[in-house]
């Protein structure tokens, strides 16, 4: 008998598949050809991975053009405001930080959905009498994109569709289509400050439906949606009874002389996921602390929808816990100055892009009204060596070292976004580099020969 193997007493009560064959020469002791999985290696990417695709990220690594060596680099492009360090995080910010580091108390394992004290927090900073807020209808997660990511995974199944902004994030896209969701775009008007065509949206809604996602202030238009737009918006989800999940990051991030409302203080009847995060109003995008706030008072999500994010939170085991330390004192210590100053500053470059812009022959900048970009059309008839968008702004690079991201990035082509975060000598620089490029390569379109003499 071989001494490595272990037999059962066969009383026929146990099937023989129990048998077990331990052999240490690495020959099968089994006799007959192995049957199942062949013994060869066969390792292929699964579908998932195949599906996901960050089209910014695959449209600039196939741009293939080497800046103005004689100019310095000017990037427009990238929408990260610490990038030049001229925006830092206000110091209550960081002190709140060290103090949570420095306690020792945050070095283990948060509940998965986040400390029940740091929930208590964001609840309260976000809560309204039109809008109320308990820590049970927050969840913390790693950046405003794993919000949106949970969002998405909660609300939809493969084969199901989601309505997307055209332009808008893509992101929406990536995360959707690696999970087999299809999306639908609906578009936003360049002639009504980038306002949703409501009826348009609306026909895209059919019974695979299962969000609608509305970012406001905007990436990339830099738009903020008036109280009216969003009631009718609103209007639309409750008539077709669509749920809407709020990318609302860039909350809070307007201008002097607009007003941002929240939501979900427009509406008690349609339920929201509402999303957003620490990245953009404190400047530290790096730290990766988002949160999703859970607007359903008419119990319309139930218990399902919130039992769903928090399992699907349990993937990852929440955000850092030493952010989450500090974030009720970020919350309540950040002083007012630090975002009236932010928000001066965007303004004044705002302004001083748009004016600009707008005084060079082939372009149409849309003025925006928050948050960190503006939208740029190109009068495509009157730079007509230049095939499309991605060939204008490849050749903005080769020329004048300025980066800008071509229209394509957000599915509207003949437009360009430019990112205000930049130093104000910076955005001088750049403007001017801008109108240089365009006054070099601007042809008067056929029958426009009047206009070009004027």
């Amino acid at each position: 008998m071989d001494p490595y193997m272990i037999q059962t007493a066969d009383s026929g009560s146990l099937p023989p598949v129990l048998d077990v064959h331990v052999n240490i020469s690495g020959r099968s002791s089994t006799p007959g050809k192995m049957k199942g999985r062949k013994a060869r290696w066969s390792v292929r990417p699964s579908d998932m991975s195949n599906r996901t695709l960050n089209p910014i990220r695959a449209i600039v690594d196939s741009m293939k053009v080497k800046p103005n060596p004689d100019k310095t680099m000017i990037s427009l492009s990238i929408g990260d405001p610490t990038v030049f360090g001229n925006l830092p995080t206000d110091p209550e910010v960081t002190q709140a930080m060290k103090d949570a580091l420095d306690s020792g108390k945050y070095n283990g394992y948060a509940p998965s959905i986040g400390y029940l004290s740091s929930r208590e927090a964001v609840a309260s900073y976000h809560h309204s009498a039109k809008a109320p807020l308990e820590a049970k209808d927050v969840i913390l997660t790693s950046g405003c994109s794993q919000a949106i990511e949970l969002c998405l995974a909660v609300l939809a199944n493969p084969g199901q569709n989601i309505l997307v902004p055209r332009p808008g994030f893509s992101l929406y896209r990536t995360l959707a289509e690696s999970m087999g969701i299809e999306v639908k775009l609906y578009n936003l008007l360049p002639e009504k400050s980038w306002e949703i065509d409501l009826k348009q949206m609306e026909s895209l809604i059919d019974e695979k439906t299962a969000c609608l996602i509305i970012n406001n202030p905007s990436n990339p238009c830099g738009s903020v949606f008036s109280k009216s737009h969003l009631q009718k918006i609103l209007a639309v989800a409750a008539r077709q009874c669509v749920p809407i999940l709020a990318d609302e990051i860039y909350g809070d991030m307007v201008f002097s002389d607009c007003k941002y409302k929240p939501l979900a203080t427009l509406s008690t009847s349609v339920p929201i996921l509402s999303c957003g995060g620490l990245a953009k109003r404190w400047l530290v995008p790096g730290w990766r602390l988002g949160w999703i706030l859970i607007h359903d008072r008419r119990d319309i999500f139930g218990n399902e929808i919130r039992d769903g994010l928090v399992k699907l939170s349990q993937r990852i085991l929440g955000p850092c816990t030493i952010v989450q330390g500090a974030l009720k004192s970020i919350l309540r210590r950040t002083p007012h100055e630090f975002y009236h100053n932010t928000l001066s500053f965007l303004k004044s470059n705002a302004d001083l892009c748009y004016e600009t812009l707008s005084a060079i022959p082939g372009l149409r900048p849309i003025c925006p009204s928050g948050a960190m970009y503006l939208m740029v059309g190109i009068e495509m008839e009157h730079f007509p060596e230049f095939e499309n968008d991605m060939e204008f702004t490849e050749r903005l690079i080769a020329e004048q070292s300025v980066h800008c991201l071509p229209g394509k990035c957000f599915e509207y082509p003949n437009f360009f976004r430019v990112v205000i975060t930049v130093p104000e000598v910076m955005m001088l620089e750049a403007c001017s580099r801008i109108q240089e490029f365009c006054e070099q390569h601007y042809h008067c379109a056929e029958g426009s020969q009047e206009e070009c003499d004027k």
